[in-house]
């Protein structure tokens, strides 16, 4: 059965996919899918190019590896645990220049495919594994749609924030 990834915006969810299961894996979703958002903190993330760091949640690693050019890293939002105050926003302070990763600083699509799939590989794998796999089982014997805010789930796709929903459903069809 095919496994989709829908904007949880989207008004025809009903009409476009009869008798599915729809899952909102969003910070805003019911238990225990809330907790396949990158935002949920599960606590003991490791940090990329930080081993001696660990963060509540992935959103608090990839905000807190976020520069800017009147600020540089925020290692306070690793230990955010309420999935609200995390993000670290352009009208605030600035274009972000990238993300820094031990010494260098990384481009958008290279902190993508450094910090961010890893950091959600992992926590995927180490703290939601038994969701993943009712995911997988799920899918087999019907029509599962996961809801996210975007829809991408090509790394490369800068235009678009990352889905991580997408990238739940890319993990259970390779798998």
């Amino acid at each position: 059965m095919p496994l989709h990834v829908a904007s949880r915006r989207r008004t025809t969810l009903g009409r476009d996919f009869p008798d599915a299961l729809i899952l909102d894996v969003t910070s805003r979703g019911a238990e225990p899918w809330v907790r396949l958002s990158p935002f949920y903190p599960h606590g003991g993330i490791p940090v990329p190019g930080h081993p001696d760091r660990t963060s509540q949640s992935v959103e608090g690693v990839w905000q807190a590896l976020k520069v800017f050019a009147d600020e540089q890293e925020d290692f306070t939002k690793l230990d955010v645990t309420t999935m609200k105050g995390l993000k670290r926003t352009v009208r605030r302070l600035g274009p972000p220049l990238g993300h820094r990763l031990g010494g260098r600083l990384l481009g958008y699509e290279q902190a993508r495919r450094l910090v961010y799939l890893p950091t959600y590989r992992w926590m995927s794998d180490h703290r939601a594994p038994e969701l993943v796999a009712e995911l997988r089982e799920l899918s087999e014997h019907r029509t599962v749609v996961l809801l996210d805010y975007t829809i991408n789930g090509d790394v490369a796709d800068l235009s678009t924030p990352l889905s991580h929903a997408a990238l739940i459903a890319q993990h259970i069809r390779e798998s």
